[in-house]
């Protein structure tokens, strides 16, 4: 495409870099530079993804990284001959270096890593993205020379075809723009943004635009009408000083628009004071600190708008005083206050912190940019180009992969391909065997790497293990192991007990619980599942624990130490004769009620209680309260053995053994109230009670029979109501 006749030539923007940077390259290095271009694109050259000239695209990157980034020599030769080396390999890195004594290698191969990860991500606006491209670029000049190319890419943009330029100018909203923001390159953010605006949502710029263009004269006069007392009374500190007005960008007024949900003549802030001190570094805190006196003396500040960047600045290395003051017209107007080091930090960052690397500060910059001014040893602007030993680590501590649609994950630091698996999906990690990394096959304790396209590979028959855990890194794999080990060990115990079961039904025995687990004690099994689990693996012969538990029975059987107990700690409790709840009528399933049942004795379902059932592994069925502590495991975990239960008959005369705890004021006065209450109830009668009392409380367990909720809710009732008695809880 023709250039405008606005536009300057390759000849023109070759003469104003000879003539502002005349002593970055010698005349024998500048011809040398210019017989490689020459045979380049009459020999090898290949048409470029930028329109027009790419001599001039070449040069007018070069200026923006001279002029406005700051960079040197040897980022702009790695920008100028990065084509000839990697693409089309016309040159060596070492005919480089021997030619102009620079050291471009580690520039051209971050260049090269950067555009293969262009390449290979679909997902360029991403947080993950930003971090990716700063770690790939390994030297920071490398991402700067990124953001130089970005930049005059926007500026020509309406030379690219219509096609491309949205999805150009949201790459420049979402991935260019927060990162040199971090870096503190705040004109090169606000253009970006400003021309990003300008191409994604057209219509919207036009109308800020157009309606600034109106308000100027009239913001003028106010800015004047601000500024001239104020110059006054800052005459009179004795430091020299600038101050002036600055209108706002079109991209920070949309976003004010939007975030308020006003309009446009509704934006009281459209432009800020800038004030910009001329003082040594030692007095600028001082000085700064002055001027907002005298600032805050002639205009009311809001206090809900001061921000202090000098005793702590930015990350980034922002320093300034913001506040908000009342000004004429009752208008609120933003006032910054900085120094003249301050404001060149603030408008071109990272080059001005090089120049001023001299400075002690305390500035609170990022751990790279206190590495960045120990490094640079020259305080000259271009210092940058002895960084060679220098690698930007700034996201060391985590890693960045793609999936093979080019998703990008996020990981930490020694994440391995399983990791990633369970990262993906639970099942996933869980049926994981390996993986394919970069099309090569991996095992599953592979350390993943940045920029690894990980594809993950399973079996239907894989299960995880205990070494598992040795190989993971990441908090979420961990606990999915650990649970999907334990449903294991679970499924494995109930195989065991399943297994003992019918064995045991073969041979005319009766298995009893508590032998069992006095059973597994003594064999070292420290619970009950341990132990099943062992029988279910063969770990434990079932016919010696068929003779161990026949020979244990006995024992227990015939001890007559089992039948002594102590009269003094007698306490009378109640036996739970297990086919007590028959006589009530319960319907379980499809309207089945001859069907044999348990109640569970960890809720003591009674009749009225709304419950279900659950089908225990023996294949009975176990009545629960829907309200049971252990009701929503279940639920969860083994769904499919829930089934529907509901009381439909009531008998007369049936009665249910249930446990109240009691807590109140510890008077055997009140026990004496509770145990007479219940003697008078006709249809309640009192099993068992046990009585403890500490630090001026007594907490009681009573065992009581009843009929049903209805008469249980009616006891609870009178009981709370007696003096003294705080809490009355059924067990």
């Amino acid at each position: 495409m023709q250039k405008t006749s606005l536009q300057p030539t390759v000849g023109h923007i070759y003469a104003r870099l000879l003539k502002s940077h005349a002593s970055l390259f010698s005349f024998e290095e500048r011809m040398k530079l210019r017989r490689w271009y020459k045979q380049y694109f009459r020999h090898s050259f290949k048409p470029a993804q930028y329109p027009g000239d790419p001599v001039y695209f070449k040069l007018s990157v070069a200026e923006i990284l001279l002029n406005e980034i700051g960079l040197g020599k040897t980022s702009v030769l790695a920008f100028l001959l990065y084509e000839m080396v990697e693409t089309d390999k016309v040159l060596t890195v070492k005919e480089i270096d021997k030619e102009f004594g620079t050291s471009v290698g580690m520039l051209i191969t971050g260049l090269s890593k950067v555009r293969e990860l262009y390449a290979k991500s679909a997902s360029l606006e991403s947080e993950n993205f930003r971090k990716l491209l700063l770690t790939f670029a390994e030297d920071l000049r490398v991402v700067l020379i990124i953001v130089a190319e970005q930049l005059h890419v926007m500026r020509i943009l309406h030379e690219y075809p219509e096609d491309a330029r949205k999805s150009i100018a949201m790459e420049s909203s979402f991935l260019y723009a927060p990162l040199v923001h971090r870096m503190g390159l705040y004109a090169i953010k606000t253009e970006l943004e400003d021309l990003s605006l300008k191409f994604t949502n057209r219509e919207i710029y036009s109308d800020i635009a157009h309606k600034l263009n109106e308000t100027k004269q009239s913001r003028e006069k106010y800015i004047h009408a601000f500024i001239q007392p104020l110059q006054e009374k800052l005459a009179l500190m004795g430091h020299e000083f600038s101050i002036k007005g600055r209108t706002k960008s079109i991209h920070s007024i949309y976003n004010k628009i939007k975030k308020q949900n006003t309009a446009f003549e509704n934006i009281y802030d459209l432009f800020a004071i800038r004030i910009i001190l001329d003082v040594p570094p030692e007095k600028e805190k001082a000085a700064c600190w002055q001027a907002y006196s005298v600032v805050a003396d002639m205009y009311q500040p809001n206090p809900n708008r001061f921000r202090d960047w000098l005793s702590i600045p930015k990350s980034n290395g922002y320093e300034s005083l913001h506040t908000t003051v009342l000004g004429p017209q009752n208008k609120w107007v933003e006032v910054q206050i900085r120094t003249v080091r301050m404001d060149e930090i603030a408008e071109k960052g990272l080059a001005a912190h090089w120049k001023y690397k001299g400075l002690k500060t305390d500035s609170g910059m990022d751990e790279w940019l206190r590495n960045i001014r120990d490094i640079l040893e020259n305080p000259e602007l271009n210092a940058v180009d002895f960084m060679d030993e220098f690698k930007l680590n700034l996201y060391n501590e985590e890693v960045f992969v793609f999936t093979p649609n080019g998703d990008l994950h996020k990981l930490p630091k020694g994440a391995t391909a399983l990791d990633f698996a369970f990262s993906i999906h639970t099942n996933l990690g869980t049926k994981c065997v390996g993986a394919k990394v970069n099309g090569k096959n991996v095992p599953i304790k592979y350390v993943l790497k940045n920029g690894d396209q990980v594809e993950v590979l399973t079996s239907p028959t894989q299960k995880p293990n205990q070494s598992w855990l040795k190989i993971v890194v990441t908090s979420k794999a961990r606990n999915k192991i650990r649970q999907t080990l334990k449903e294991i060990e679970f499924k494995d115990a109930e195989l065991g007990r399943e297994i003992l079961m019918r064995r045991f039904k073969n041979w005319k025995l009766d298995l009893d619980d508590g032998y069992i687990s006095k059973l597994a004690r003594k064999k070292g099994y420290k619970t009950v599942s341990d132990f099943y689990q062992a029988l279910a693996s063969g770990k434990l012969d079932i016919f010696v624990v068929r003779d161990d538990y026949i020979e244990l029975v006995k024992k227990e059987t015939f001890d007559p130490a089992t039948e002594l107990r102590s009269a003094e700690s007698f306490t009378k409790e109640a036996t739970v004769p297990e086919g007590i709840a028959k006589e009530d009528v319960l319907v379980v399933g499809q309207d089945l009620k001859q069907v044999e049942y348990k109640l569970a004795k960890c809720c003591n379902p009674i009749y009225g209680d709304e419950v279900f059932g659950f089908v225990s592994v023996s294949g009975g069925i176990k009545i629960h309260r829907v309200n049971c502590s252990n009701a929503p495991q279940m639920i969860a975990r083994y769904g499919y053995r829930i089934i529907p239960a509901r009381w439909s008959g009531k008998f007369e005369g049936t009665q249910y053994p249930i446990t109240l705890r009691i807590v109140g004021r510890d008077d055997i006065g009140i026990v004496a109230n509770i145990t007479s209450l219940i003697s008078k109830e006709k249809e309640i009668s009192l099993r068992s009670i046990s009585v403890d009392s500490s630090a001026g409380l007594f907490e009681g367990h009573l065992t009581i029979m009843v009929s049903d909720n209805q008469q249980l809710n009616l006891i609870v009732k009178k009981i709370s109501q007696i003096k003294g008695v705080k809490q009355v809880l059924r067990s």
